[in-house]
């Protein structure tokens, strides 16, 4: 008889084991499956940003260029210095 009780306690320990580790394999793999479909966000949102880097470097030179050419009409004589101010304001979009 206490060969009969220690085998079936063997067995439910046993049971119990194997049930707590398939409850642990089956976790991991839900969260691999979770980590693997997870898009990545974070790599996408950098390759935009240089796109908008050179055309904003191309507008601020054209500004540059067409403020500077502004100046030499004033300078010769031109524009007067009201003019100037005001074509200054449209090229700034102020």
């Amino acid at each position: 008889m206490v060969a009969g009780t220690a085998t079936a306690v063997s067995n439910r320990v046993s049971r119990r084991q194997a049930g707590r580790w398939a409850a642990q394999d089956e976790q991991a793999f839900a969260q691999q499956q979770q980590q693997y479909a997870a898009p990545p966000a974070p790599a996408a949102a950098p390759a935009a940003a240089p796109a908008a880097a050179p055309a904003m470097v191309d507008d601020m030179s054209s500004k540059i260029d067409k403020l500077k050419e502004l100046g030499a009409l004033r300078e010769q004589g031109i524009l007067t210095d009201a003019e100037f101010e005001q074509q200054k304001s449209r090229v700034l979009g102020t």
